[in-house]
């Protein structure tokens, strides 16, 4: 395996079973409150493969007209994201290392068909937070690169209960889920997979 970005972690089975069905009923509250929706692409409106919501005081959106963004509100309700469960608030500061909080929680859905194209978080004004990341049902195959687009990437599998951070050079490093593989958890009813993407999002201080 090629040399993985300075600050990436992969922690495997980092959650056991139980916390990870605790887990997904935190969520399942949390959808309730704010339903998982269809995320469009900017400019064309192409809807993305994943469905999505968010938890905490901002969430991350995208649309057609308005492009990439924060807000506190879902963008089909009109209502406040729900808190980040407690649960979520644990190991982010458990792993993290940051001496902030989250501001966000972005909860993908990802079908059997469903993928992400390699991307970079950073539509966040605080860099230096990490992005703490926690997978939950299927597999997926995880790909990773550089801070440039046409940097070489490499590929392994993230399992249900594992958790990622992406710190210091790799916070902003291009990643994306090239693929999932049905039926290789029990975790979730249905199948698929959930990821949640715990961000800071202002400034200590800023007053965003």
């Amino acid at each position: 395996m090629k040399t993985l970005p300075d600050g990436f972690r992969h922690l495997p089975g980092y959650l056991d079973l139980p916390e990870q069905r605790a887990l997904v009923e935190d969520i399942r509250a949390a959808v309730q409150a704010a339903p998982l929706y269809t995320p469009e692409m900017p400019r064309t409106g192409k809807p993305m493969s994943v469905r999505m919501t968010n938890c905490g005081a901002l969430g991350w959106v995208t649309d057609r007209e308005r492009g990439y963004r924060y807000q506190s509100t879902h963008p089909a309700t009109g209502r406040q994201w729900p808190p980040i469960p407690h649960r979520l608030l644990t190991i982010w500061r458990e792993v993290s290392g940051a001496s902030v909080e989250p501001e966000a929680c972005l909860v993908n859905f990802y079908d059997d068909t469903a993928r992400m194209g390699l991307h970079q978080d950073r539509d966040e004004q605080e860099l230096s937070a990490p992005v703490v990341s926690v997978s939950l049902g299927d597999t997926c195959l995880f790909r990773i690169g550089g801070t440039a687009r046409n940097d070489p990437t490499q590929s392994f599998r993230l399992n249900s209960g594992d958790v990622v951070v992406l710190g210091g050079e790799s916070r902003l490093a291009f990643h994306g889920v090239d693929r999932i593989y049905p039926g290789t958890s029990p975790l979730l009813k249905s199948g698929g997979r959930i990821n949640l993407t715990l961000r800071r999002v202002t400034l200590p201080g800023s007053g965003v």
